[in-house]
């Protein structure tokens, strides 16, 4: 592992609260035209912000010299600009003087950005570093260390995260840290496999078995004999396979298809899925004996969102794949902080390269927010969709709740989700208006607004 930053300013000694308990703060990730790893706590109080505080953090001359203060009140951050002289942004709205947020992501202040953690320990324990083709930041560290644990203690994993969000990654990193590291590691993608031939490619055929099979032919699961097997799309392993996989899993034994006798397996396997296969199974659409034997351990990979140290790493690192000296400009880096990127990292790199290539046509050497495409990291909602209220889907359960959160203020929710508001208006009137999850304010009143 290479060490990207990882600059702490934290005075050393006691903890300074009981264990366990969060200790808010903030991270700084890039600062002029670098990445950067800075994490501060606000467990001492209110912190103030400026070029002459926190070193080669802050040593941004678009600073003023003390530029802002942010503390934290009784779960709630409050941002108050110092008469700075070029403003302080949160979510990419300026402060007017002192404001207070419940959950804001993204603080910029000159041509720095920092973000909101509701606990820095782990930041503060932890740093942003390379592993291979991975750029891991402390919250994707720690899955990957239970990753890990998982290959030196058993033999199976079920790994789970949004597309994107480096799943088969996470197989091969198991794969490395289990004693059968040099074994072979088979992937297979299950959403792929055409109806009807699983059971042959997974578990291989004898002579004869079908039309065409004029010799034996291994499966996957020969293939990946000691060594690894990885599964991604689990979920939609067709039903008639389910139980001969539990038998693979439970005795160590495939029947080829045609074989009278089994044949004896040494494998790890690794299951990967984007969707919930407990509530899969409780529906009757996978397994539940399978699901009880490979969905424990189980390892949640977090989405980008919920990983935005690790952001102006990756933009770096996709820009330098340009072939061309390319930087990218700070309110780049604060609106991709900004959007919910459903695709996750596959989607980052594909929407800069993208941008890149605007950068470069327009004769620029400095990749702007202005080259992303409008939709880029967007959640996805369908404009053309009809029919009645509905919340079934993930994105529509994700958009009522973050509503709820935002007690139904239209343009905060947006800022939170990464739509535009217009987006999320077509996505009400759709509806009829607010789903139930929806709750107003105390007062009874929902926030409708209009800007």
């Amino acid at each position: 592992m290479k060490p990207l930053v990882h600059e702490t300013i934290e005075e050393q000694g006691e903890p300074l609260v009981p264990a366990g308990e969060p200790i808010p703060g903030l991270v700084g990730i890039f600062s002029c035209k670098a990445p950067q790893f800075v994490p501060l706590s606000l467990a001492r109080g209110p912190i103030e912000l400026g070029r002459t505080t926190h070193g080669a953090l802050l040593d941004d001359d678009r600073l003023s010299r003390l530029h802002v203060r942010v503390e934290h009140e009784i779960g709630r951050f409050v941002v108050t600009d110092l008469a700075s002289r070029n403003g302080t942004y949160v979510d990419g709205a300026r402060v007017q003087d002192r404001a207070t947020f419940d959950a804001p992501r993204v603080l910029r202040i000159g041509r720095t950005i920092l973000i909101f953690v509701a606990d820095v320990r782990p930041y503060q324990q932890g740093t942003v570093t390379t592993r291979g083709d991975m750029i891991v930041g402390p919250r994707l560290a720690d899955a990957l260390a239970r990753v890990a644990r998982s290959a030196t203690l058993g033999s199976m994993l079920l790994v789970t995260g949004e597309s994107g969000s480096g799943k088969e990654l996470a197989a091969r990193h198991f794969h490395v840290s289990s004693p059968r590291a040099t074994g072979p590691f088979v992937a297979v993608n299950c959403a792929t496999i055409p109806v009807g031939v699983a059971e042959r490619l997974l578990f291989g055929a004898r002579k004869g078995a079908y039309s065409g099979a004029t010799n034996d032919a291994e499966g996957f699961a020969q293939a990946a004999h000691g060594g690894t097997l990885f599964l991604d799309e689990i979920a939609e392993l067709e039903s008639g396979v389910q139980p001969k996989l539990l038998r693979l899993l439970e005795v160590g034994e495939i029947l080829p298809l045609g074989a009278s006798r089994p044949v004896k397996v040494d494998i790890h396997v690794v299951g990967a899925t984007l969707k919930n296969l407990r509530a899969e199974a409780a529906k009757g659409r996978f397994r539940e004996d399978l699901y009880y034997r490979i969905g424990n351990p189980e390892v949640r990979l977090p989405p980008l969102r919920e990983r935005l140290e690790e952001m102006p790493w990756l933009i770096r690192a996709t820009l330098q794949k340009s072939g061309a000296t390319l930087e990218p400009h700070p309110l780049l880096v604060e609106a991709c902080a900004l959007r919910a990127w459903p695709g996750n990292v596959r989607e980052l790199s594909h929407e800069l390269r993208q941008a890149a290539e605007n950068a470069l046509a327009a004769g620029r050497t400095v990749v702007e927010a202005g080259d992303l495409d409008p939709s880029a990291g967007l959640v996805l909602v369908d404009d053309n969709e009809s029919g009645p209220q509905n919340a079934s889907k993930p994105s529509d359960q994700r958009i009522a709740e973050v509503l709820r959160r935002e007690r139904g203020n239209v343009s905060a929710a947006a800022r939170a989700l990464g739509m535009h508001r217009t987006q999320l208006r077509r996505w009400l009137a759709r509806r009829g208006g607010y789903p139930q999850a929806v709750m107003p304010d105390e007062g009874g009143h929902i926030t409708i607004d209009t800007e």
